[in-house]
């Protein structure tokens, strides 16, 4: 087992190829990425490094059957995790979101995510710049940087790969 989880909720599946690419540029430092839905709390309990991806569904949701999603997913998931369930865990965080589609809750699923982890006792690092994007509002802002990082594969393909490496270079002093 290596000392970095990769997890992702998906609805289209796109949340999982950015997870993968992910895992691809970490090579043996990460397991390979798992559904959300597709693991238990023990197995994700036992890394100490966790990346963890998720779309943002409708106005700010996390994907889960709440959400309208055919199968459970995080909105599921973090139901299990207590106050102090991740402590002196770090996990890094991955959004995607659609700009132009859903300018006023840009990426808003990934602060859902986030403040339910820091609740739970999590270190977060790998906060974004919110330069290059352009939308109206997004609750996953913290400053003028997102809570993790930021990838709008509908309109910004093109920068997927040079965004997702200079996050990755951000982390690797962190948890490598």
């Amino acid at each position: 087992m290596a000392n970095i989880g990769i997890f992702f909720g998906t609805d289209t599946g796109k949340t999982r190829k950015i997870a993968k690419m992910i895992h691809k540029k970490l090579g043996a430092a990460a397991d390979a990425p798992v559904n959300i839905n597709r693991t238990d709390l023990d197995t994700f309990l036992s890394y100490p490094v966790l990346l963890l991806g998720t779309p943002t569904l409708g106005d700010g949701q996390l994907p889960g059957l709440n959400a309208g999603c055919e199968e459970a997913s995080w909105g599921e998931f973090v139901a299990q995790l207590d106050s102090n369930s991740l402590s002196g865990k770090t996990v890094a965080l991955f959004g995607l979101g659609d700009q132009v589609g859903y300018p006023d809750n840009f990426v808003s699923g990934l602060r859902a995510l986030y403040d339910v982890l820091k609740n739970s006792g999590a270190q977060i690092v790998g906060h974004w710049p919110n330069e290059g994007y352009e939308f109206n509002a997004s609750s996953a802002l913290e400053a003028d940087k997102f809570v993790g990082l930021v990838i709008d594969q509908d309109n910004q393909y093109d920068l997927t790969d040079e965004r997702v490496d200079a996050w990755l270079e951000t982390l690797k002093p962190v948890f490598l």
